[in-house]
């Protein structure tokens, strides 16, 4: 689902600062976000890009903008935050789009990682998820359905950084690869 723009805390500036000293990054400024609109989708979000299976996450266009939070770009990194305000990763902007609702493609359907991670369960539970929150803060949700299409890469902890040139590269496969080996060196 989409994502809300946090604050920094000293919890998150120490997080992004370990993160800057580990990885011999010179970035100064980050974004903070929260998956979702409740504390239970934001950790079960969260969850996904741990496990590497979420990579995508979209937003309404009116979210960003002057008086509000300025529009991702590539390159921008982000700490993600669980439903508690705990900092829990890193990722960096690496493709931001802004297009109709309905411009989805399977492929972002499928990156965002969410339910089906088919095109139909993605623009079904999308207009569900932004007409809620259009409703919550008053405004009417009006076709073109403007949205904001970003994907990313994790970048740290090491442990949940996806691999520099390796699609596909999870926490899942990552285990798995640690643990098939058996005493011996057998697979």
């Amino acid at each position: 689902m989409t994502e809300i723009r946090g604050t920094r805390t000293e919890a998150t500036d120490s997080f992004f600062q370990a993160f800057k000293t580990d990885a011999g990054v010179a970035a100064e400024d980050y974004a903070v976000v929260a998956f979702g609109d409740s504390e239970a989708m934001a950790d079960e979000l969260l969850e996904l890009v741990l496990l590497g299976v979420k990579r995508a996450t979209a937003a309404l266009a009116r979210d960003f903008g002057p008086g509000r939070e300025p529009l991702p770009k590539v390159g921008d990194h982000v700490v993600l935050v669980d439903g508690r305000n705990k900092p829990r990763c890193v990722w960096r902007t690496t493709s931001v789009e802004v297009k109709p609702l309905e411009a989805v493609d399977d492929a972002f359907a499928h990156d965002e990682g969410e339910g089906e991670r088919g095109r139909d369960w993605w623009l079904a539970a999308h207009r569900t998820y932004f007409a809620a929150q259009a409703k919550r803060e008053g405004f009417a949700l009006e076709e073109p359905i403007e949205t904001v299409f970003e994907r990313f890469t994790i970048v740290w902890p090491r442990l949940f950084a996806d691999q520099a040139g390796k699609s596909g590269t999870d926490l899942f496969s990552f285990v798995a690869g640690a643990g098939l080996q058996t005493p011996d060196g057998d697979a």
